[in-house]
C-alpha cells in the first residue's frame, strides 16, 4: 500500500468558491471555520484511490482534479481558516481490502475526512467504515447507485449509473411505445446494464429487450443481424474490453448505426480511438468531456489540468466539498453533514446540489457527438439536461 503526503499550499487566485459561500451567508474559507475545534491544527483528509491498477487512469484525472479544486475553492491557500489542509494519498490498487485497511489506519490516526473511491466496489465497502466510525466519507468516480443513500456519513462527488441512463432516455423523448434494445457482452457488467435499462427506459413505457454476446466474442455479425430484426428505436451499448473496435466496426458496416439511433456512454479521451470510422454515428451520453460546460470552476481547472476529462470534475468537487464540510463542521462530524446536505454550489459542471434526503448529487449531463476520427475525434454538446432532469429517485437513508 503507497501512501504520499501532500503537504503544501495550492497557488492561484481566489475563486467562485469564496463567492458561493457568501451567497448562502458562509464565511470564506479563510475565516475560522466555525464547527469547533482547534483553530490551527491542520484538517486532516484521506484520499483512498486508485493510482495502481485497472482504474489507474481514472484514478490520475480524479487526483488532479482534487487539487485544482482545493486550490480553487481556499483561494490559493490550502487552508481555512487558519488549519492548513493536510491530504494523506494512499493507493487501494481498485482492492476493497485494500481500501477498507486504509480507511481504518486514517482514522486511527485522527482522519475525519476520506474521500476517493475510483471504483464502486470500494466505495460500497469503505462506507460502512465510515458510519461505523462516524467519519465523513466522500465517494469519487465510482458510478454505483448503491453509494446514494448508504448512511448519513456518506456522500459522492460524482454521478451515479441513473443519471447515465437516464441521460440516453432523453434521445427518444417519451418512451411509452418505444423499442430499446441493450447491446452487451455475458457477465455482470451486461446484466448490470441491462436492468439499469429496463429500471429506468422501460419504467417510463418503452418495450426493452436485450441482444447479449459471450465476452470472449470475436464475430459480431450474427449479433448486428439480431440488432437489425429488432427494428429498435434506441439501441443501448454497454461494452468493455479489447473487442470494442470490432463490434463498433461490424455494427457500423451492418448498417445498424444508420438503421435507429444508438447510444452508448462516452468514456476517458483515451477510448475515443476505438469507436474507428463509426465515432461520427454514435450518440453519446455524457458525464463531462472538455468543453461541455462553459463555467468559471471549468476555467480554473483547465488552467490547472490542460486538457479535462472525465474525471477530472469528480476530484474537483470533492474538494469544494472538504472545504465546505471543515468550513461549516470544524471537527464536528454531524456539523459537516448538516453542512453539505442541502448544499447547492458551482461546479465544474454547473449547478450541483446535495440532495438532503439520501445525499445523491444532483448535477448536469450531457447528449454528446464525436467529430473528426481516430486521434483527433472532439466533442461538442448536444443538449445540456439540468440537474433536475436527471435526478434519480429519492433513496431512503439505510443508515
Amino acid at each position: 500500500m503507497t501512501v504520499r503526503h501532500t503537504r503544501r499550499a495550492f497557488l492561484s487566485a481566489a475563486t467562485m468558491m469564496a463567492a458561493a459561500l457568501a451567497a448562502t451567508a458562509c464565511g470564506s474559507p479563510q475565516e475560522t471555520a466555525s464547527g469547533g475545534g482547534d483553530a490551527t491544527a491542520p484538517v486532516k483528509v484521506g484520499l483512498v484511490y486508485s493510482q495502481s491498477g485497472p482504474l489507474a487512469s481514472y484514478g490520475k484525472q480524479y487526483i488532479e482534479g482534487f487539487k485544482a479544486g482545493l486550490d480553487h475553492a481556499t483561494g490559493g491557500t490550502g487552508k481555512v481558516g487558519d488549519r492548513k489542509i493536510e491530504v494523506t494519498e494512499v493507493d487501494d490498487a481498485g482492492d476493497p481490502a485494500k481500501a477498507v485497511s486504509a480507511a481504518k489506519d486514517l482514522i486511527g490516526k485522527g482522519t475525519k475526512i476520506i474521500a476517493g473511491s475510483t471504483a464502486s466496489g470500494v466505495a460500497l465497502q469503505v462506507a460502512p467504515i465510515a458510519a461505523q466510525n462516524k467519519v465523513l466519507f466522500i465517494s469519487g468516480p465510482a458510478a454505483t447507485d448503491a453509494v446514494t443513500g448508504a448512511n448519513k456519513y456518506t456522500f459522492r462527488s460524482g454521478r451515479q449509473s441513473y443519471q447515465d441512463v437516464v441521460t440516453a432516455k432523453s434521445f427518444i423523448g417519451d418512451p411509452a411505445g418505444k423499442k430499446v434494445v441493450v447491446f452487451a457482452q455475458d457477465g455482470a457488467f451486461g446484466d448490470a446494464n441491462e436492468a439499469a435499462v429496463k429500471a429506468v427506459i422501460g419504467g417510463a413505457g418503452a418495450t426493452v429487450s436485450s441482444v447479449r454476446a459471450p465476452a470472449s466474442a470475436t464475430e459480431f455479425t450474427p449479433f448486428a443481424s439480431q440488432i437489425k430484426a429488432a427494428k429498435p428505436d434506441l439501441l443501448f451499448v454497454a461494452w468493455a474490453g479489447t473487442t470494442a473496435p470490432a463490434m463498433w466496426q461490424t455494427l457500423d458496416q451492418q448498417g445498424v448505426l444508420t438503421s435507429t439511433t444508438v447510444v452508448t456512454g462516452l468514456d476517458i479521451r483515451a477510448s475515443w480511438p476505438t469507436f474507428g470510422a463509426a465515432g461520427s454515428k454514435i450518440s453519446f451520453l455524457s458525464h463531462y468531456f472538455d468543453g461541455a460546460s462553459d463555467t468559471e470552476a471549468a476555467t480554473a481547472l483547465k488552467s490547472k489540468v490542460g486538457t479535462i476529462d472525465l474525471f477530472h470534475p469528480d476530484g474537483f468537487a470533492a474538494a469544494q466539498m472538504v472545504v465546505q464540510a471543515a468550513q461549516e463542521g470544524g471537527d464536528d462530524v454531524d456539523k459537516m453533514v448538516t453542512a453539505l446536505e442541502g448544499w447547492t454550489f458551482d461546479g465544474v459542471k454547473g449547478k450541483m446540489t446535495i440532495r438532503a434526503e439520501d445525499h445523491a448529487l444532483l448535477q448536469p449531463m450531457y447528449q454528446a457527438k464525436l467529430s473528426g476520427s481516430g486521434t483527433t475525434f472532439t466533442a461538442a454538446a448536444q443538449k445540456t439536461l439540468t440537474g433536475d432532469e436527471t435526478a434519480p429517485p429519492v433513496t431512503p437513508m439505510k443508515g
